[in-house]
């Protein structure tokens, strides 16, 4: 018994440090998977971002382009109509036609003015054999008076008679060349050369006086009228030929005038430039392209560049150097004084020089350690 005792103490005692043993085995291995994974995480850390930067470059004479859209419009467009009312017998135009200046274009019914002036006519003609008849009488009364075989009172009568007769013709002609007026007015004439773009009357209607028939349009002389500032208007030099653009490709345009009267609700002047060579259509908007300088300096940043901030306040995000070397991000407030489509052109605490973030700024932010792409 006593050696069975001494045994089983024996075989307990390498037990305990056989389990020990194993206990500091597995602490050896924990701790060095812990290293490990340490070592990862570590190796894992981002170091300093890659960004897209530009350098700061201030101008002092920047220039821009602008578009100020016009509309081509024809130098003389008229609504046609008769100056006397009737029915209406004949129009031989069309839209589409292209007319020149003096064609007939509609015509009224003048059989009743024609009887008109056939009677003025006969009473023009019974005037004259009146008048034949007056001057015979004065003459013959004159003849008379000086054998004395009648008083002064009968003379005076008779060339009074004669008097009368003369203004009798005189208002029967008159009557009848008014009449003529009238056939004049009873046909439209293009008063210009053009081409017809409305027809508001057939033949058969009763046309009243003035109202329109016919609406014609000088496509052989276009003009741009287009609103510009007025220190645009300024620059723009008498008779010098500029260039817009159209739907159908560029256009040359010479300037011809300024109203010189600033529009209360636009804030622009009219200027008026007369179409000398390409392709153009009245109706169509074209754009002209001007330089102007900007005033003040400053520096161009792609729309890209630039972060809102509060109260309307912009932005850059400046590498600055850092502490321990390398680079940060420091955000700079600058001031918008020209905003275009995809850039802008800006100014304030930035010096020239300088580098800033060109884009990518979602994924930086203040204080934060970046690279220039590249370096």
């Amino acid at each position: 018994m006593p050696a069975l005792k001494i045994r089983l103490q024996s075989l307990g005692a390498g037990f305990a440090v056989l389990t020990a043993a194993v206990g500091v085995a597995i602490l050896v291995i924990l701790v060095s998977a812990l290293r490990a994974a340490d070592a990862d995480v570590q190796a894992a850390e981002p170091g300093a971002l890659p960004v897209s930067v530009l350098t700061v470059a201030y101008q002092d004479d920047a220039m821009i382009s602008e578009a100020y859209p016009g509309l081509i419009s024809a130098r003389r467009e008229s609504d046609l109509g008769f100056e006397r009312g009737g029915r209406i017998i004949d129009v031989s135009a069309d839209v589409g036609d292209q007319v020149r200046a003096g064609d007939t274009l509609a015509r009224l019914d003048t059989s009743s003015l024609r009887a008109q002036i056939a009677a003025a006519d006969a009473q023009t003609h019974e005037a004259d054999a009146q008048l034949e008849i007056a001057r015979a009488t004065e003459l013959r009364q004159r003849t008379l008076l000086e054998r004395g075989h009648i008083s002064q009172q009968r003379l005076d009568e008779a060339a009074t008679n004669t008097a009368a007769a003369q203004a009798r013709r005189e208002a029967a002609a008159a009557q009848a060349n008014a009449l003529r007026a009238q056939l004049v007015l009873s046909e439209i004439t293009a008063p210009f050369d053009g081409v017809v773009t409305a027809r508001m009357a057939d033949e058969g209607a009763i046309a009243a006086p003035g109202s329109p028939v016919l609406r014609l349009v000088e496509n052989t002389a276009l003009e741009i009228r287009i609103g510009l500032p007025a220190s645009a208007v300024a620059d723009l030099a008498g008779g010098e030929v500029y260039r817009f653009l159209t739907g159908d490709g560029p256009v040359d345009a010479r300037f011809r005038t300024a109203t010189g009267v600033v529009d209360v609700r636009t804030r622009t002047v009219s200027a008026i430039f007369d179409i000398e060579a390409g392709t153009a259509r009245a109706g169509e908007v074209a754009r002209l392209q001007l330089e102007t300088g900007i005033s003040g300096r400053g520096f161009w940043v792609p729309a890209s560049a630039l972060t809102e901030g509060r109260r309307g306040l912009w932005s850059v995000q400046a590498l600055v150097s850092g502490s321990n070397g390398g680079w940060i991000i420091e955000p700079r407030v600058v001031e918008t004084v020209r905003v275009e489509v995809d850039r802008a052109f800006v100014r304030g605490a930035v010096n020239d020089g300088d580098r800033i973030v060109a884009s990518g700024l979602d994924r930086v932010t203040a204080g934060q350690r970046v690279t220039p792409a590249g370096d």
